[in-house]
């Protein structure tokens, strides 16, 4: 009986996240467009603009692998997890809880992106993917993780599939962090939605067999 609470305790803090939007695996991959008409109208949206002449921006919210980091040099199994599961960490300026979630992925090896906020376009993007402006922003796959725990990330990159301890070649380098939105002029008309590839698997993926948590992706 006691040895269940536990249990019950996680699965009930599970079924709050995945009522509060944090566990939707069809996030995968989402985009978020910021778009500035020649009259200055400011809109976002998760679809190409169509504007020739309009000023375009778009933040990668969910990478499918980390951006500008070879991942193939990765051993098999992590490549695998980091495939299936993909790390990014949305980080501010002069954030200590930022830091600390840093350090956990790093001393754990854990081959992740990291999305920097410090523009008013950044708080708005991630006000779009997060529903919030707090930092840190975690994503392990289709989860979503508000603010640091060391406890709980840790649950989740167990859930995941993630090595407890780093197996990260000594070539490995992660890519630096970049801005969530970067605005640049638009040159030619963007290319329709249809034309930016089939829509990404919704299914979820099965979490490992040796998953103590119960965390499901």
């Amino acid at each position: 009986m006691f040895l269940a609470r536990p249990l019950l305790a996680l699965m009930s803090l599970m079924g709050l996240l995945a009522v509060s939007g944090f566990g939707g695996s069809d996030a995968n991959a989402q985009q978020i467009f910021r778009s500035v008409s020649p009259d200055g109208r400011i809109t976002f949206s998760d679809k190409v603009p169509q504007e020739a002449n309009a000023r375009t921006s778009a933040a990668t919210a969910l990478p499918i692998a980390s951006a500008g980091s070879d991942i193939s040099a990765l051993p098999f199994e992590l490549r695998q997890v980091a495939t299936r599961f993909p790390v990014t960490l949305y980080a501010g300026p002069n954030c200590a809880p930022c830091g600390q979630g840093r350090a956990l992925l790093s001393s754990r090896g854990i081959p992740f992106t990291e999305m920097t906020v410090t523009s008013n376009e950044d708080i708005d993007a991630l006000q779009r993917v997060a529903g919030a402006s707090s930092l840190p922003f975690l994503t392990i796959g289709g989860q979503h993780i508000r603010g640091f725990s060391e406890i709980e990330w840790v649950q989740f990159l167990d859930a995941a599939g993630y090595p407890k301890t780093s197996q990260l070649p000594s070539s490995y380098n992660r890519a630096p962090a970049t801005p969530l939105v970067s605005v640049q002029q638009a040159q030619a008309p963007a290319r329709p939605a249809s034309a930016a590839g089939p829509a990404p698997n919704s299914s979820p993926a099965a979490a490992p067999a040796d998953n103590p948590s119960g965390i499901r992706f």
